[in-house]
């Protein structure tokens, strides 16, 4: 919830206004021995427990709580988090994700771009370029149209044009094709291993992990364009398939960030839960959801009660008292030592329960190749398996929830509410899921300040004031302002 004073803008005029006042005095000050560049298997690392932060931070919570899978409460005065379940959303709620994203995370990724490429480091390089794409894909998909081409150039320009969110998307299939051939390359003077904090250990493992997510983000890319282009989406993904491309297999392919039970190395979801009891809750529509199909995983999604109902959801307005409801459990947060959690809980980004619905809703809507079923029952075999649901139990949920009926548009439903079950804490997809597909049918909170959900979230507003390259030179008209690919009415 802090607020961070810095954006994109403002902190590269810091750097040249440094670099302007340092640089007469460069020759008699400069020492030999000083650090003037982080090794690049350090930048490495800072990227990627950095991008596992980011994404169980603030753009976690925004689309988590706008899709009603976390409900927004305290326990007296009114919060953010409140305040966005009500579609109460600003500028300024913006500043602190943005700049983390550029001054952080994208240009820490193009620092090991430059240094790979120049010493000859591809594997390096092929790596940082699939972080690059993962990241503007969550970002432009919260956006819209965003900084790229003239992204990181640093004293070359502090103030970049804002590209259109459909030619990154281009460019960002594009960048994947480089990032998994520079991952392929079998000659690299330096290679990640375990100083990665995503698919850590020896490259040689790894590559094919690296791999494997690349091709299932590519997937994804893809899926978004199924009510913008849908021959576009066919064609492609039946090209990608029937190239023998590598895509997940299993849960240990699980593009995601483990955390661990340290002080400063505990799940970022559990470190807000603690630092803001009460501030999350469960949201009464999964919740809900859930007890519909008497789903076991609700025994770590939710902490539970000792009386029926046992898992109790917040309807977004209910009144001021957490202690109602059940909070974000150990399937988010690690496991429970007494009364507090471990904080050893992944955040998860891009899964291979999601790699399954993607599949299963490309064949059953577009012809893409495979069987729908097939890829359904794997999804939600998969996504119980990650909640730790016995065998048993998986079989029986299975039997009453795992066989798609009806019509087509009655078995998307399907496909879609297993998918929003499954990706619970994974930030975005739920929320663009709905915006391509209407499902999960949310309904618009009783106490929203606005008469529609929001398509995407506000610039911040730290950069609408500084970039006078940002689009129209003010502030979206409305939260909804839509992504390209967003044209479902």
């Amino acid at each position: 919830m802090k607020k961070f004073k810095y954006t994109y803008m403002t902190i590269i005029t810091a750097l040249v206004l440094t670099t302007s006042s340092c640089e007469k005095f460069y020759d008699i000050n400069k020492d030999p021995d000083s650090i003037i560049q982080a090794p690049m298997p350090t930048i490495l690392t800072s990227v990627t427990a950095n991008i596992g932060y980011f994404m169980g931070s603030d753009l976690n919570r925004y689309s988590s709580l706008l899709m009603q899978q976390y409900s927004g409460q305290s326990n007296g005065t009114l919060n953010q988090t409140q305040e966005f379940d009500k579609y109460l959303i600003t500028g300024q709620d913006s500043n602190n994700l943005f700049s983390t994203a550029y001054a952080g995370i994208l240009s820490d990724i193009e620092s090991i771009i430059k240094i790979a490429t120049e010493e000859g480091s591809p594997n390096y390089s092929g790596v940082a370029k699939l972080l690059k794409a993962y990241m503007y894909q969550v970002l432009v998909d919260a956006y819209g149209d965003l900084p790229y081409s003239e992204a990181m150039k640093l004293t070359a320009n502090v103030a970049p044009k804002y590209d259109d969110d459909e030619q990154i998307y281009t460019a960002l299939i594009s960048l994947i094709d480089q990032g998994i051939s520079e991952v392929n390359a079998t000659t690299s003077k330096q290679v990640p291993g375990t100083n990665s904090t995503i698919f850590p250990g020896s490259f040689t493992t790894t590559r094919t992990n690296w791999i494997k997510f690349a091709n299932t983000l590519k997937l994804r890319l893809y899926l978004h364009y199924s009510e913008k282009n849908s021959t576009f989406l066919t064609s492609n993904m039946n090209t990608l398939i029937g190239s023998g491309a590598q895509f997940m297999t299993s849960n240990a392919d699980n593009f995601q960030m483990t955390f661990t039970d340290i002080a400063g190395g505990r799940n970022p979801i559990d470190q807000f839960e603690t630092a803001r009891a009460g501030y999350l809750v469960a949201g009464n529509f999964l919740v809900t959801l859930m007890d519909s199909k008497n789903d076991p995983r609700r025994a770590s999604y939710f902490s539970p009660f000792t009386a029926a109902p046992f898992y109790r959801g917040a309807v977004v307005g209910a009144a001021n008292n957490s202690t109602l409801y059940s909070k974000l459990h150990t399937y988010l947060r690690g496991a429970v030592t007494g009364t507090v959690y471990t904080g050893a809980a992944p955040v998860r980004m891009l899964t291979y329960a999601e790699y399954n619905f993607i599949r299963a809703e490309a064949a059953l809507r577009f012809g893409v190749t495979g069987v729908a079923q097939t890829f359904f029952t794997a999804g939600i075999t998969a996504a119980l398996t990650d909640a730790g649901v016995s065998a048993t139990d998986q079989a029986t949920y299975l039997a009453a929830n795992g066989i798609l009926t009806g019509t087509t548009a009655q078995q998307l439903q399907q496909i879609i509410e297993q998918k929003y079950i499954a990706n619970y804490g994974v930030v975005m997809e739920s929320w663009s899921d709905w915006r391509r597909t209407g499902y999960p049918a949310i309904s618009i909170p009783s106490n929203a300040v606005i008469t529609f959900t929001p398509r995407t979230i506000y610039y911040p507003q730290s950069e609408v004031d500084a970039n006078p390259n940002i689009p129209g030179g003010k502030q979206k008209a409305s939260l909804g302002v839509r992504t390209f690919w967003d044209t479902r009415p």
